[in-house]
């Protein structure tokens, strides 16, 4: 389709200042070779947030795993507060890069992708806006209140992470102010570029 495509894998806790580990492709394409050649993805950055630091203190008890069969196994395998876990079919799976493991769009029906965290209260699954903070959601963000929990996670799961993004389109910004004598006049007349994150 005549755009000039760069495309680079960038996690989000080294590109997007959140505490989850996700690695995504990121395309980006430019109609103007100029533009193309101006465009530099965004250099890494030094991830300055813990999970602790997008916790809730006072969640609500359906989060909580404390009547749940496994319980015992969890709270015995679970000794770390503001670390990551996970139920892996037949053990506890302790997440010991200081991150969230990626989240999946089926976190929200259980199973053994879930992270589940330790609190004062107990064992407990992240909330759907602590998983809308991993994918760098500004707070200001409104959750719709007539979508079950379910359908929260699925829909943060196959989110890309915002502050990525942001980042990116930033990138792009300045690649398309380039000026150029070069410009084909039969060039698109929209924006010139475009930029696809698969999830």
């Amino acid at each position: 389709m005549g755009y000039h495509v760069k495309a680079e894998v960038l996690n989000s806790a080294k590109y997007g200042n959140v505490p989850q580990n996700r690695e995504r492709i990121y395309i980006v394409g430019f109609k103007s070779k100029q533009q193309f050649d101006a465009f530099e993805f965004p250099e890494s950055l030094s991830l300055d947030k813990t999970v602790s630091d997008i916790l809730d203190e006072n969640v609500d008890e359906r989060y909580y795993y404390n009547k749940h069969p496994l319980y015992g196994q969890l709270r015995e395998a679970m000794q770390s507060k503001g670390t990551v876990y996970q139920w892996r079919r037949a053990y506890v799976r302790e997440n010991k890069s200081g991150v969230c493991p990626t989240l999946t769009a089926n976190m929200g029906t259980g199973g053994h992708n879930v992270p589940l965290i330790k609190d004062y209260k107990g064992v407990r699954k992240l909330t759907p806006r602590e998983c809308a903070r991993l994918q760098g959601f500004p707070e200001t963000y409104k959750l719709p209140k007539d979508l079950p929990d379910t359908k929260l996670y699925k829909q943060f799961g196959n989110s890309v992470t915002v502050s990525v993004i942001s980042r990116v389109a930033r990138q792009i910004k300045k690649a398309l102010e380039t000026k150029s004598n070069d410009v084909h006049r039969n060039a698109d007349k929209r924006t010139g570029a475009v930029l696809r994150a698969t999830t």
